[in-house]
């Protein structure tokens, strides 16, 4: 897996994935920025959160639920020191579909979270707190 950064002016990068994608980077007016770009820390987040919500979808998909929508809402808190690492990190999945069990999902985000979220697993082996819950909605 490759990736490339590129300085652009101030505070404002170009990320470009190996995969061909591009992500404007750039950091808030108060730091040199112009707020163009969505922020690094917050690109780490994005990352964690599609890591975590392409495997519940993945386990949910395999036992061939009816999954209608899946949304994970993440919340950070940072130290109050540089480096502002993360200190903890909550995921809140809300899940909505038909004939959905809880246990079903509730086994999907637990496998997700120790055992296949390579973006989640990584950051709690540096120390960050990770969490997650999740709520079932029943279409009508």
């Amino acid at each position: 897996m490759k990736a490339r950064v590129k300085w652009v002016d101030n505070v404002q990068f170009l990320g470009e994935s190996g995969s061909g994608h591009s992500v404007v980077m750039d950091g808030p007016e108060d730091h040199g920025g112009r707020n163009t770009g969505i922020r690094p820390m917050e690109m780490l987040l994005l990352g964690l959160g599609g890591c975590t919500s392409f495997d519940v979808m993945s386990i949910l998909t395999k036992q061939r639920l009816q999954v209608r929508d899946c949304v994970a809402d993440i919340e950070a808190e940072r130290v109050d020191a540089v480096p502002s690492v993360f200190r903890k990190i909550h995921v809140h999945f809300t899940i909505s579909g038909t004939n959905l069990k809880d246990a079903q999902v509730a086994r999907a985000v637990k496998l997700s979270a120790e055992k296949y979220c390579s973006a989640s697993i990584m950051l709690e082996q540096g120390g960050v707190e990770i969490t997650h819950s999740y709520t079932v909605v029943e279409d009508e």
